[in-house]
């Protein structure tokens, strides 16, 4: 089976058997993972193309989770269900040591990042899952974002682009729920999944990149601390 299809079908599928089996469902606003110790138990490998290598690492006095590929494409699935209502806010931080020169978020050939984290929402009918698909992108512009070339289900946000932060840790904070309307236009689920991935499968390159912490916050708590 096409890879592309396989990538696609694993997080449709996946989703829709957690959303039927139940879940776990965050009651406060809840620490991921800060990779202190590697990737806790939470955390599921996914191979597509070959396998990645992801491993605990201190970088810059930061505890993360290293991540290196080359020509391959192996992600990370956490799977929990919680109420992005209720806890919007997705705060992560991460450092890429560089782009893949040829990618392209427009193109299916180019569909490789250095780093990128995934946002699952379900359906009961598994083929409208959801995606909203954050990015370091190599050409597509900071702040733009368009449907994956695969599916119009994934949307890929360019949180970050190009080299200008290569080398350097980057924190973002995005309101998924505020997202998913703006993109999708239609009403909110619940999350699923979340997800982490570095991947050159289709470009035949290398890329590393360093995952730190990862949280899920509400808006209140957000906008006191000033965000």
């Amino acid at each position: 089976m096409n890879v592309f299809i396989q990538r696609s079908l694993f997080i449709l599928l996946t989703s829709h058997i957690f959303l039927l089996s139940g879940g776990v469902v965050a009651a406060e606003p809840k620490l991921i993972d800060d990779f202190t110790l590697g990737p806790n138990s939470g955390w599921v490998t996914k191979e597509f193309q070959g396998k990645n290598t992801y491993r605990p690492a201190i970088e810059d006095n930061i505890p993360c989770l290293k991540a290196e590929s080359n020509g391959t494409a192996s992600g990370l699935v956490y799977m929990i269900e919680y109420d992005p209502s209720q806890y919007p806010i997705l705060i992560w931080k991460w450092k890429v040591d560089d782009i893949i020169e040829m990618g392209d978020a427009t193109s299916k050939a180019g569909d490789d990042y250095a780093a990128r984290i995934y946002i699952v929402f379900p359906s009961f009918f598994f083929w409208n899952t959801k995606s909203l698909n954050y990015i370091w992108a190599n050409r597509l512009p900071k702040g733009e974002a368009i449907p994956s070339t695969f599916t119009s289900n994934s949307m890929m946000v360019a949180v970050e682009s190009g080299r200008g932060n290569i080398g350097k840790w980057v924190e973002h904070r995005r309101n998924i729920y505020e997202d998913f309307e703006k993109y999708f236009g239609s009403p909110v689920p619940d999350v699923s999944a979340i997800a982490i991935m570095t991947d050159t499968d289709n470009t035949g390159g290398q890329a590393s990149a360093c995952y730190g912490s990862i949280h899920i916050d509400s808006a209140e708590k957000s906008a006191a601390k000033g965000h």
